[in-house]
């Protein structure tokens, strides 16, 4: 199995050409982003996606902004959806990462949205998986668990940043088990959050070393079940953001740290990571 590193276009409004050429210095294979707001946008960014030779994973964004219009049905979230999936045909997308719904929905709810919207992504031939995220659906590790005991056959997206950040801690209690959400991830969001925060200043600070053992023990059992299920190759997006999450100076709003250095140095470190895991395991198989 091999790993492919996406750069994430979050805060980054320039022509698609631009930070794909910066990606691919750094070893990142392709794009991760929100599918264009136009017609007219998607086929430009298709251009690019094609003359560069480059995947592009798609984000589709339902109900609002990354806080869903809390007015918003399940068929306003749903027509969101068919609407995106139209837009990001043009860019023939790797897959759909859906970011959908709202954190209110009861559980009941969670499961229509998700059941309706993979039907939706059937129809078009495109692999969808749902992401863990604060104000959406899946919000929790624990009303997750609830809604995929419904869903067997679902995909998902794994940004764990969120759950730490909604349960306060990192979810390494004995009592914290995730394997049948581990079982079914199919994306990976690289992020190191704490008890209170989605993002640490910066990932490789000794402060946060325990907040970044956990993830990457949880992004190890990812690829490790991955490998399990037959995958040949698995995607990372290192995906540090701004918005709030970037920590800045009092009074200045001076970052404290360079944000696509960020990335960088996630990306790079995961990649050493995963391939120790996977030399590590293959290893081991090789005695048994």
């Amino acid at each position: 199995m091999k790993l492919e590193l996406f750069r994430t276009l979050w805060g980054d409004n320039r022509r698609w050409d631009i930070p794909l050429a910066e990606a691919r210095k750094a070893g990142f294979v392709g794009l991760e982003g929100r599918i264009p707001q136009t017609q007219a946008q998607a086929r430009e960014c298709a251009i690019i996606l094609q003359q560069e030779g480059a995947p592009y994973i798609a984000i589709a964004m339902t109900g609002g902004g990354v806080i869903p219009q809390q007015k918003a049905t399940v068929q306003d979230h749903l027509d969101d959806l068919r609407h995106a999936i139209d837009r990001a045909l043009f860019m023939n997308p790797r897959f759909i990462n859906i970011l959908g719904g709202n954190d209110r929905w009861p559980a009941n709810q969670q499961v229509e949205f998700m059941a309706l919207a993979q039907n939706i992504c059937r129809a078009a031939d495109i692999t969808c998986c749902f992401e863990t995220h604060r104000s959406r659906i899946l919000a929790t590790p624990w009303i997750t668990l609830d809604v995929i005991r419904q869903l067997p056959d679902m995909l998902f997206t794994a940004d764990i940043s969120h759950w730490v950040v909604c349960c306060e801690r990192l979810l390494n209690d004995p009592a914290d088990d995730f394997s049948s959400f581990i079982s079914r991830v199919h994306h990976i969001q690289a992020r190191v959050g704490y008890d209170q925060g989605p993002q640490a200043p910066h990932p490789a600070a000794p402060e946060y070393a325990p907040a970044l053992r956990f993830h990457q023990h949880i992004w190890q059992e990812i690829w490790q079940s991955q490998r399990t299920r037959g995958y040949t190759t698995t995607t990372m997006t290192p995906e540090c953001g701004p918005d709030g999450y970037l920590h800045t100076l009092p009074f200045t709003n001076m970052p404290v740290a360079d944000l696509w250095s960020l990335n960088v140095w996630t990306g790079q470190t995961e990649y050493e990571h995963f391939q120790h895991v996977m030399s590590d395991s293959g290893n081991k198989k090789e005695l048994g």
